[in-house]
């Protein structure tokens, strides 16, 4: 990775080369000019109808990547104006907000349709740059059971076929994979990729918005959790190895939900911290 303390970017921005695993492949991005990239948005990161709203902030965040020397997603927030379409082509149109010695922030819109679907401003940096010592707070890894001993997302009632499984392995806590089970509003689970892809900095961002929905635990079969708006903080880079999340809804009001999340590494570092407002839509059987 680059330094931060390199000269500015050429005018001509480029994309990051797939690596050969699912997540590069289908977020990659062909440059059209002018800040403009195409994209075939992949169907296989669906939940139900639609992709996973960290696929679609992947896609916008590889274009934001090629405005600088900066790699890491640092904190993003995306805004989902509309459902994104899997199966179906779209631009992803960015500009550059503001170029630093240590921070690059640039905006990044998904348009599909000649329809914007999200919008994502990000600042990016270069993580494995970050000087350690000084004074250091975090939050330790909850305990939670060994992988072989909790439950495959597939198997939970959450009333949505799961696309999404061909390319995420997500493993829930037993406790917690009972249709409200819980008196509280809460997931624990691991979460690697299928295809053995290595974890990053933007897979953080994309396991923000991956996991089963922590209203589940509570609630039972819910159907579509719908994000409204999604804010990142990545800390550090991940260890190879699965990652353990936990998110916790303690607001739900009217039909919506704050969601807040953890993910920490194979090695018990707190990778990334999120938060977001997301509706809670009920299943087809629950409104029929």
């Amino acid at each position: 990775m680059s330094s931060p303390d390199a000269a500015e970017p050429d005018p001509e921005p480029s994309v990051p080369a797939a690596a050969g695993f699912h997540l590069d492949s289908e977020t990659s991005l062909t440059p059209l000019g002018d800040g403009r990239f195409g994209v075939d948005v992949s169907d296989n990161w669906n939940i139900g109808d639609n992709p996973n709203g960290g696929y679609l902030t992947a896609i916008a965040l590889e274009g934001i990547r090629s405005l600088g020397l900066h790699q890491d997603p640092m904190s993003v927030t995306t805004h989902y104006l509309r459902p994104g379409s899997g199966g179906h082509p779209g631009e992803v149109h960015t500009s550059l907000l503001r170029s630093g010695r240590t921070v690059t922030t640039g905006r990044a819109t998904l348009i599909q349709d000649a329809t914007q679907r999200l919008e994502v401003v990000a600042a990016m940096g270069d993580l494995g740059a970050v000087p350690g010592g000084g004074h250091s707070l975090t939050i330790p890894p909850p305990d939670m059971p060994p992988v072989e001993e909790c439950v495959e997302r597939d198997l939970l009632e959450q009333g949505v076929k799961l696309f999404i499984s061909s390319r995420v392995d997500l493993r829930v806590h037993p406790e917690m994979s009972i249709a409200g089970g819980s008196d509280r509003a809460e997931t624990l689970a691991w979460i690697r990729f299928v295809d053995g892809r290595p974890p990053d900095t933007m897979a953080a961002v994309l396991f923000s918005d991956a996991f089963a929905p922590s209203i589940f635990a509570l609630l039972g079969r819910v159907g579509w959790v719908p994000t409204i708006e999604l804010t990142v903080h990545v800390r550090a880079r991940p260890s190879p190895g699965w990652m353990l999340g936990r998110f916790v809804t303690e607001d739900l009001r009217d039909g919506r939900m704050v969601e807040d999340g953890c993910i920490w590494d194979s090695e018990g570092t707190l990778i990334a911290r999120s938060r977001q407002l997301a509706m809670l839509l009920p299943s087809p059987v629950e409104g029929a």
